[in-house]
């Protein structure tokens, strides 16, 4: 599997017999459909989310356009709990992208996520192009 973000090498982590992907070069994670909220119920999981924090800000603005398991298209969601993190979603799999540093973001909710949330942008959806007038 290739790292959406950089096109590194993906490698294969397990956690309590939980596979998940992880990426070579940037530290990126790849959960297949509902991973990330079985993997956020175990305890001790953000093991597995070894990435620097400073490197995922970076690929965070990186946009990423096809799926690595099923070369579908990627869209970039909310967390509707903690509006702060953005990931990378497919809308054919279900399977998500977190940045370097955002699982263990996503798994813990504290004081320090609600605040985050009150100093990140909000999330804009695409406009749509103009239609032509007939």
């Amino acid at each position: 599997m290739i790292c959406p973000k950089c096109n590194a090498q993906m490698e294969t982590v397990t956690y309590d017999g939980l596979e998940v992907q992880r990426c070579t070069s940037c530290q990126g994670l790849w959960f297949d459909v509902l991973e990330k909220e079985r993997l956020a119920a175990m305890e001790g999981s953000e093991a597995i989310d070894t990435g620097d924090p400073k490197v995922g800000r970076f690929t965070h603005d990186i946009e990423a356009t096809k799926c690595p398991r099923c070369d579908g298209k990627m869209i970039r969601m909310v967390d509707p709990a903690q509006h702060h993190i953005w990931f990378d979603s497919c809308y054919s799999c279900g399977g998500v992208f977190f940045d370097a540093g955002e699982f263990t973001d996503y798994k813990h909710h504290d004081w320090i996520g609600r605040l985050k949330d009150l100093f990140t942008p909000e999330q804009r959806e695409e406009e749509e192009p103009p239609h032509p007038e007939s």
